[in-house]
């Protein structure tokens, strides 16, 4: 009698196949994806060419007054007012703040009674020394006697002096209480509010005069010594100023800082700006001209960027259509483009556009403005 098998062939026969297939797919996944192909890219370019050129450098700025006042009280006490608000144009003898005059008052009224009390004491040494001087007259007193009630009298009056000197000290204290605009101009800064305790002195708001109108910027160390030799010949500096103007107006270096900046470590430079049209706190684009370049290459800004500490460009090799790197020497800014030393030759081709996405030997393709 044949033994019965336990697994029939034609389900043995699918195992197998089912375990082959298994195993093929698990050396399949053991096996490196393949390197995935880069992409052409279309790319901007540029012909590197030679020309005559200014190198200038672009500084933001800020549009200030020439004469710009902190004011403060020049007594102490609490503020109870403040009218002037930030941006306002004020007169001048326009009131700004007030402070609580009652201290003041009753300190002019005091003053005034110390006066009073003066003048009593000394029209009674007055009185007196008249009637010294008769009874020397009738020698019933020596003439040192009339010489001491004398001294008296002059002491008296001086004791009036001085307390009508202190009324008016007073008096002057009262005015101090309220602040008031010596020139018309603007407020530009607000420092302390209603309510507030301030001290003689402490500014209170800020106000511009009106008048004369200077651009800010700062420039770094190394570009302290350019602005200098500028600073006085008039209209050395270009202005631009942000907005929907697009026009130009010269500046003239004015002052520059004799000490850099504690924190920025850059110097002020302060620019008349004669008659712009300009408004305060404006922004604007400060040019300073550098040294004329007699024939240089000239790049657009967004050919260059930084790669392992060095300036660099993509050039491309129009035979095979490949760029590869090339390291460059900047000189300065000219408008939106750049001076350059060396390292490229006029005639190249340079890309100006997706210089980020590229690698070596990559290919590229040029591309092409859509029609409208």
């Amino acid at each position: 009698m044949k033994p019965i098998p336990l697994v029939h062939p034609a389900v043995r026969r699918s195992v197998s196949a089912a375990a082959l297939g298994l195993t093929a797919a698990l050396l399949m996944a053991c096996q490196p994806a393949p390197a995935p192909v880069e992409p052409v890219r279309a790319v901007r370019t540029w012909v590197v060419g030679t020309a005559p050129a200014q190198a200038q450098l672009e500084f933001a700025g800020e549009v200030r007054a020439r004469v710009e006042s902190r004011l403060g009280f020049r007594v102490g006490g609490k503020l109870l007012e403040r009218p002037a608000q930030l941006g306002q144009t004020v007169k001048a003898g326009q009131m700004l703040a007030r402070l609580d005059p009652q201290d003041l008052k009753l300190g002019q009224d005091a003053a005034r009674a110390a006066l009073s009390s003066a003048q009593a004491q000394a029209e009674v040494a007055e009185s007196e020394f008249k009637r010294f001087v008769t009874l020397r007259d009738q020698g019933f007193i020596s003439g040192a006697e009339l010489e001491r009630r004398e001294a008296s009298v002059k002491s008296a009056r001086a004791a009036v002096e001085q307390a009508r000197a202190q009324l008016n000290v007073q008096a002057n204290q009262s005015g101090y209480s309220t602040l008031l605009a010596d020139v018309t101009g603007v407020i530009t800064g607000v420092e302390a509010e209603p309510g507030m305790v301030v001290a003689a002195g402490a500014p209170v708001v800020r106000l511009a005069h009106e008048g004369p109108r200077d651009a800010w910027f700062s420039v770094p160390e190394d570009r302290v010594a350019a602005v200098r030799a500028l600073q006085g010949r008039k209209g050395a500096l270009t202005v631009r100023l942000w907005g929907a103007d697009t026009r130009t107006w010269p500046a003239t270096v004015r002052e520059v800082a004799a000490a850099a900046d504690p924190a920025t470590r850059t110097f002020l430079v302060k620019a008349d700006l004669g008659k712009a049209p300009v408004s305060l706190g404006q922004t604007a684009t400060v040019v300073v001209p550098g040294p004329p370049v007699a024939q240089a290459l000239l790049l657009p800004l967004t050919a260059l960027f930084e790669q392992g500490g060095k300036t660099q460009v993509w050039v491309l090799d129009r035979a095979t259509m490949t760029v590869q790197l090339r390291a460059v020497q900047a000189l300065a800014p000219v408008g939106n483009q750049i001076a350059i030393a060396g390292g490229l030759k006029p005639g190249e081709t340079i890309v100006t556009a997706g210089v980020h996405t590229l690698s070596p030997g990559q290919k590229v393709t040029l591309y092409v403005e859509p029609k409208p």
